[in-house]
């Protein structure tokens, strides 16, 4: 990026936003199908037709849709287990907020319509039996074929110990606060719908200040504004800031500019899984696939691919061996090894950029297959992604910095 000061935004939304809605659906049911065929299996559970249950076949494409009133499930899924859909879908909303109908949306009272049908066979045959499986390649990595083509990108940088861009983990963290300032009854005349944005001022390419902050947030009808901001200066946006050591003294605030926000959630707009790709990734910083993450499981590569990608991206950084780092991984759907693999560092590499890469093809397999086995991605692990962001949280396994020597010694060798 350029030394000349300039401003950069970025924006997070809540677990009661619709489409977050959706997002966490979605994943539950993911994790549900992951959860119950792992128990299947432990359990040696044969079908009918004689499949063994086993969580490395499930395929799940779960596309969630939420409106006034109503939740609509689609999408194609193959397992061998049983699950409550209407129940899940009703226990995430509930979860989130939604239990009453004043509120807009309500767990207990919406229809849930179930449209789900199997994986096409077409699909699944490239799958499960990949390209270069079929041309006698021994190795079982291979066997595992992409679930889908396209592009992915992963993007760590050194601007906070998240190895984030600053201004998307300020949002979320703005965001997150709201729901617990709201879930431990603080301020409990909020409710689960909101938004946050932050611009920073870069100086010399790094954050130098809080420029502005949007915060819009649901609220019960009887509460006003001032009421709002004055709240949320006391018990959110000060302690935060001031744990993030960023100066915002001279920021403008703009708390729920139209006036009002009662209405929200499903009935203030639709909601539609996937549809929220930059406030998941990186806050508009580096490029992006085009994929969404939600409902899908780890064979598609729009999902498993993009989790590697960080991983990989944020080692790099990590390392010392770049201060900003992007990589693009390319594949074909029913082939498993990667089309093409590329590092941009912007400049900032502290070693030349072609030893970045070739340490980055050493010391990482990117094939779907390695991505599911190193990142242990089989697990029900997928709905806690679905709000405030899949990177720069700890918990998930494409965090962790557990290559970061072996990408020193390959560069040096």
């Amino acid at each position: 990026m350029s030394d000349s000061p300039y401003l950069f935004t970025s924006e997070s939304v809540t677990e009661g936003h619709p489409d977050k809605i959706c997002d966490q659906i979605s994943d539950a049911i993911l994790d549900a199908i992951i959860a119950k065929e792992t128990e299947l299996a432990q359990n040696g559970y044969v079908a009918p037709d004689g499949q063994k249950a086993d969580p490395s076949k499930i395929r799940v494409a779960c596309e969630t849709l939420v409106t006034t009133g109503l939740v609509m499930l689609a999408g194609e899924i193959r397992t061998q287990a049983y699950i409550d859909f209407d129940e899940i879908a009703r226990g995430v909303i509930r979860d989130i907020g939604y239990t009453r109908a004043k509120f807009g949306f309500d767990a207990d009272t919406c229809a849930v319509i179930n449209a789900i049908h199997e994986q096409s066979p077409d699909i699944a045959q490239g799958v499960d039996d990949s390209f270069e499986h079929r041309n006698q390649d021994e190795d079982e990595l291979d066997r595992l074929g992409a679930g889908d083509q396209g592009m992915v990108f992963g993007y760590a940088c050194d601007e906070t110990a998240q190895f984030m861009p600053m201004p998307i983990h300020l949002a979320h963290r703005l965001a997150q606060g709201l729901a617990n300032l709201r879930k431990d009854g603080t301020l409990e005349y909020l409710r689960p719908d909101g938004k946050t944005q932050v611009t920073l001022r870069y100086e010399d390419g790094r954050p130098a200040a809080v420029q502005t902050l949007l915060i819009s947030t649901q609220h019960a009808e009887n509460v006003s504004t001032d009421t709002i901001r004055t709240d949320l200066q006391k018990h959110l946006i000060e302690p935060l800031l001031d744990e993030e050591d960023i100066p915002y003294v001279d920021a403008e605030l703009l708390v729920n500019p139209t006036g009002r926000f009662v209405i929200g959630g499903p009935m203030g707009d639709a909601g539609l899984t996937g549809r929220k790709t930059i406030v998941d990734t990186y806050g508009g910083v580096g490029r992006h696939g085009g994929g969404g993450f939600s409902g899908k499981d780890c064979t598609k590569v729009d999902r498993s691919g993009a989790y590697a990608a960080r991983w990989v991206a944020k080692n790099v950084v990590a390392a010392g061996l770049a201060k900003r780092c992007e990589v693009q991984v390319a594949y074909a759907i029913g082939v498993a090894r990667p089309l093409s693999i590329s590092i941009d560092t912007f400049g900032t590499e502290e070693v030349d950029r072609k030893r970045i890469e070739a340490a980055v093809e050493q010391t990482f397999d990117l094939r779907p297959g390695a991505i599911i086995r190193d990142l242990d991605l089989n697990r029900p692990i997928y709905r806690q992604t679905a709000a405030y962001g899949h990177f720069g949280r700890d918990c998930f396994p494409w965090e962790q910095l557990d290559r970061v020597e072996e990408l020193r010694s390959a560069v040096e060798s």
